[in-house]
């Protein structure tokens, strides 16, 4: 976890039995995951649970110990160099604590996230400008409170845990020096009154730049990893466009020997444009049938891509859509992947780049 470097002195650290604890002092408690939404879940009361907007972010704990304050991501990366600003207004709180949250650039005139993409310019960048921490301004959103003042409360009920958590940030708000809620806020919850109720809030959660809700059982301990029955993914359903395959690469690792990175394009007038890369979707079987078909219908060979013929069409599925200077097409999308082989499609019932800037309009 974080700057590890396979070592001798790192060895003697790890079987060393005396410890010291205070070398472990900043390290995160392991993560509790959710997992996708069960129907099962429906048949409980909608007062079982806990709602709250899922943020496209970082997840990260946010931790204070013995005044120092250290920032991890769920990859176990420490990250304090990259958001200066955050360690330095949470080390006014006087209290030590853990929290559980996510990072976010935040568009602090309208109150929502910004898209996924302009964090990216935040997360690899080591001691950024102070021009930099302007442009991007991030927010730290706590969901969960997991320690407070060296005691570890993740075996207390999370509404208990979120009682304790409001009353906290409710004294840092009122007793910090320096304002901390413009880098630091706690979620907001959600109330549905029944279960439509709830697909209500997933499907407009767009209009504030979330994926949809995060649903918890509110007499849920903190456990560590994917625990079932305990927090849920209640997303609201991926964009969609047929596109053209016109590349196609070899595969690595259980997938060497056979051609499983792809390469799609969509209609602009009469040329296809490349949109969208993607490697995961099809079964086992289907990756055999398209590496066969690949073989005998390469136009050129470019190293380890194969052009294409343009007749298969894909419908790819993904969760964001938005302008991109860097790519030809001018547009990116997020998280693509493909959901299913249209074979009853020819290749002119593909879509164009002006249906993705529609639904783009959409969205917007």
């Amino acid at each position: 976890m974080g700057a590890f470097k396979p070592s001798i002195d790192s060895y003697e650290f790890l079987i060393n039995k005396n410890i010291n604890l205070q070398e472990l002092n900043s390290k995160p408690f392991p993560f509790l995951l959710a997992n996708t939404i069960e129907d099962k879940i429906f048949k409980n009361s909608i007062n079982d649970f806990q709602f709250e907007w899922k943020y496209d972010g970082i997840r990260m704990q946010l931790i204070k110990r013995s005044g120092n304050v250290s920032l991890w991501t769920r990859g176990q990366e420490l990250v304090n160099e990259s958001f200066p600003e955050l360690v330095e207004k949470m080390s006014h709180i006087k209290d030590d604590f853990v929290l559980d949250g996510e990072l976010l650039v935040w568009n602090f005139k309208e109150q929502i996230a910004f898209d996924f993409s302009l964090l990216q310019k935040r997360i690899n960048r080591k001691s950024p400008t102070r021009s930099i921490q302007i442009k991007y301004p991030i927010i730290f959103i706590a969901y969960d409170l997991l320690e407070i003042n060296g005691k570890d409360i993740r075996e207390i009920k999370l509404e208990n845990r979120r009682i304790e958590l409001e009353k906290y940030f409710s004294k840092w708000q009122n007793k910090t020096e320096n304002n901390i809620t413009d880098i630091f806020k706690i979620c907001d919850l959600i109330f549905p009154k029944d279960w439509p109720d709830a697909l209500t809030f997933k499907e407009k959660s767009r209009e504030n730049n979330t994926e949809g809700l995060i649903i918890k059982k509110k007499t849920s301990i903190y456990s560590s990893g994917r625990k079932k029955g305990i927090w849920w993914k209640y997303k609201v359903d991926p964009m969609q466009l047929d596109a053209v395959l016109i590349y196609a690469k070899g595969g690595s690792g259980r997938r060497a020997g056979l051609y499983t990175d792809y390469s799609f394009a969509l209609w602009k007038d009469k040329e296809l444009i490349k949109f969208a890369s993607a490697y995961s979707g099809l079964t086992n079987i289907e990756i055999k049938e398209l590496d066969k078909w690949i073989r005998k219908n390469t136009i050129e060979k470019f190293g380890p891509v194969r052009s294409l013929k343009p007749e298969m069409v894909f419908e790819i599925s993904f969760e964001k859509i938005q302008i991109s200077k860097r790519h030809k097409s001018g547009i990116a999308v997020r998280f693509p992947r493909i959901t299913k082989w249209r074979k009853d499609k020819k290749i002119n019932d593909a879509d164009s780049l002006e249906n993705a800037y529609e639904l783009m309009k959409k969205i917007s």
